[in-house]
């Protein structure tokens, strides 16, 4: 089956028709990947332990000796990715096909003298645990968190480059106090800003203490080893966070602690991509069409918002399967039960969808451009928005009810310039609250808007 139409046949889409937005994570989610990391770790593992003064029965391995353990995973190949799964079809368990394969490996390198230390005393979760957290975290750093701070980056541009450009707000969907495009951008940008944040500081946790967190097989084979020690000590090497009391399996907290912060920066995503697709529909945006591009089977003067659309969908794909993790992962029965294996084997897709979602999302982005004269336009159809203003001056200097005299003239009514100096003209107070009242124009009461948008927060 040629490549094209294996994508055709796919089953899900991420294989199919989002193959090439995805591939970067392949490395990392991949059947593949998730045997390249396994190795690592029982290589870490197995180099660990030979360093280990205490662990006399383990000899020593010379630097060139390491270097062709590490190769074993640094240079992991298709043909090594088929050779662990063959093992994997014959012994019905995939750690215990990386055991193996690697046992085999041992001999090849003429290092056979160590095939009995590897995977010593430790059980498949401790192995996978580890693997997980490596994967994951990796996958965080090296694409997830880089495609963040593209949007990160052109939410910045938007919010300098329209800062003073005045448009109008909408509450509950109606005419509200004037803003400017690049502060409601900044907004977005700060409250993106601390869910990075919050995504990139989270510290994944890993465990080393054998089948049921006792180091049963550990003190029993050498009791004379400090094996919270070493196990702390391994675990850090991998620059995880160690934890010593869990059952079987690692108790997943942090992990769901990451799915609930990426879940977060997603929600606010899609606040942005429904915002942008309005921002759209009302004409305050054009896209750029795309050469060759069709917008509609029937209408040829379709231009449609799909990349917001794309994201949004794809966004609230990611956040299903990511509330799904952090309510599922850190519960297991009693010691261990195998229910959490097939759902880690998911966190790929939760990953994949959320970088479609970015992707498409800074596509949109990069698409659009403000139309600052239908902003104004709009601003001058709503003057009423001054009100406001009007009887807050006016609650200043003392002036008797003023929000239920403005009430009676804007509330519900399609209310006018020439309206509104005509209160004004008939109020009882001083000429120069008056001219005060006069200058106020629905563009230029934006209050600190502009500074706002240059603000930086969020980290």
């Amino acid at each position: 089956m040629t490549d094209d139409m294996s994508r055709l046949a796919a089953l899900s889409p991420l294989d199919g028709r989002y193959r090439n937005d995805v591939t970067a994570l392949v490395s990392y989610f991949s059947e593949a990947a998730l045997f390249r990391y396994r190795v690592r770790v029982e290589v870490e593992y197995l180099i660990f332990l030979a360093r280990s003064p205490r662990v006399e029965f383990v000899p020593a391995f010379d630097a060139a000796q390491q270097a062709r353990l590490r190769a074993l995973y640094r240079q992991f190949s298709d043909a090594d990715a088929l050779a662990i799964s063959a093992w994997d079809r014959k012994v019905n368990h995939d750690v215990k096909a990386v055991e193996y394969w690697l046992r085999e490996r041992l001999d090849d390198l003429g290092l056979g003298n160590w095939k009995e230390v590897v995977h010593f005393a430790i059980t498949s979760e401790d192995v996978n645990n580890l693997t997980y957290g490596l994967l994951i975290r990796d996958a965080r750093d090296t694409v997830l968190l880089p495609a963040l701070g593209l949007i990160e980056a052109r939410l910045r541009e938007l919010a300098l480059g329209e800062a003073a450009s005045p448009m109008l707000a909408r509450t509950h969907g109606q005419p509200a106090t004037p803003t400017t495009f690049g502060k409601e951008m900044n907004v977005f940008l700060a409250r993106l800003r601390r869910a990075v944040a919050d995504v990139s500081g989270i510290k994944l946790t890993g465990k080393l203490n054998g089948a049921s967190g006792t180091f049963a097989a550990h003190v029993a084979a050498l009791p004379d080893v400090d094996w919270q020690k070493f196990s702390m000590a391994f675990v850090r090497s991998l620059d995880l966070e160690p934890v010593l009391l869990t059952t079987q399996i690692e108790p997943h907290d942090t992990l769901a602690s990451l799915c609930d912060a990426i879940k977060r920066a997603n929600t606010i995503l899609i606040d942005l991509s429904q915002d942008c697709w309005r921002y759209i529909s009302d004409g305050y945006l054009s896209q750029a069409p795309q050469p060759g591009e069709v917008g509609s089977s029937t209408m040829p003067h379709k231009v449609n918002p799909i990349d917001f659309e794309n994201s949004e969908g794809n966004l609230g794909i990611a956040i299903a399967l990511l509330e799904h993790f952090s309510r599922k992962l850190p519960i297991s029965r009693l010691q261990r039960d195998l229910s959490d294996s097939t759902v880690l084997r998911t966190v790929g897709a939760a990953f994949g969808y959320s970088l479609i979602g970015y992707q498409r999302l800074l596509r949109g982005l990069g698409k659009v451009a403000v139309r600052r004269e239908a902003l104004l336009a709009d601003l001058a159809n709503h003057p009423e928005v001054l009100a406001e203003a009007v009887q807050t001056i006016l609650r200043r200097v003392g002036y008797p009810e003023p929000y239920e005299a403005l009430k009676g003239l804007s509330r519900g009514r399609a209310m006018t310039m020439e309206d509104l100096h005509v209160f004004v003209g008939g109020l009882d107070v001083e000429e120069s609250v008056k001219n005060e009242l006069l200058a106020l124009s629905p563009e230029a009461y934006v209050g600190l808007a502009v500074r706002l948008a240059t603000l930086l927060e969020g980290r």
